[in-house]
């Protein structure tokens, strides 16, 4: 594909200055992309603070966090726990690649945080849920998930490997559509690419391109935060809880609200994990 296309093509470079084109061109062939710098330090520590409070929260309650593999723990939260959710789902880049890829009516379906305590072990290989038939048959991407790392990441804290163009193998040979046969790990291993982003980055990846979680040698936790969108008609809704208060729901822009379809109510229920995957869990 390419990224000198006429200013009016579908995905093109606009006068915001972001490269649509760049980025769809990444997602269909790497699978994964990313913005360096997309936000001040301070801001990430912010990030930090509201997760580490919202773990404390989930950890004290049964179903609050669900495990990912040994030493691994992921929370779902509502938006309202986080006081940057704003400032994240509102970016111009994050904007920019959800019409970029899911169109002008992508939702918001997913807010949570994947954190890799010392200990943490290598995942099996996976990816997030099976492939849908729009990609299967398609080469259509109905999903993405950005992630916004909380610390500054080096080797020894179990970085995040990703298998580069996997995201449209059909999976039919793949374990409830989402872990493939073991025979398949050197060729994984050999694709494999290991991230190490640093605080104020933003990442973005299909769901489908095929990854894991590396041990954890260090001393340190590795909080990532989550954010999950769909294309219309995705329907990953049906695994998530999100909600908010009349009161914040009231505060937020409208392009925000245009986004967020789910229930607003008076007072917000804890989350209980629905998205469990017994793969990572035996890990």
């Amino acid at each position: 594909m390419s990224t000198d296309a006429p200013t009016d093509a579908p995905g093109a470079r606009t006068d915001d200055g972001i490269d649509r084109a760049a980025i769809r061109e990444a997602l269909h062939t790497d699978g994964i992309t990313a913005l360096k710098g997309a936000f001040p330090r301070a801001w990430v520590q912010q990030l930090r603070e509201d997760v580490d409070a919202a773990f404390e929260e989930a950890r004290g309650r049964e179903g609050g966090a669900v495990g990912r593999g040994p030493n691994r723990w992921y929370v779902e939260i509502h938006p309202e726990a986080l006081r940057g959710f704003v400032d994240l789902v509102d970016h111009p880049w994050v904007r920019a690649t959800c019409e970029a890829v899911l169109g002008p009516d992508y939702t918001i379906v997913e807010v949570g945080f994947d954190t890799p305590f010392p200990g943490a072990k290598d995942q099996p290989w996976h990816r997030d849920f099976p492939s849908p038939r729009e990609s299967r048959e398609e080469h259509r991407l109905t999903s993405l998930a950005f992630n916004v790392t909380t610390v500054d990441t080096t080797e020894d804290m179990g970085p995040f490997e990703v298998a580069p163009g996997t995201q449209w193998e059909t999976g039919e040979d793949f374990d409830h559509g989402m872990f493939p046969p073991r025979s398949e790990y050197g060729r994984y291993e050999a694709l494999a690419v290991r991230k190490y982003p640093q605080m104020g980055d933003i990442s973005v990846r299909s769901a489908l391109t095929l990854h894991r979680g590396t041990e954890n040698h260090s001393q340190l936790s590795r909080p990532v935060l989550v954010l999950g969108v769909d294309a219309p008609g995705a329907g990953n809704d049906e695994h998530h809880d999100l909600a908010v208060t009349r009161d914040y729901w009231a505060q937020l822009p409208q392009r925000v609200r245009d986004h967020l379809r789910c229930p607003v109510v008076d007072e917000l229920t804890p989350i209980t994990q629905k998205h469990t995957i017994e793969g990572l869990v035996m890990g």
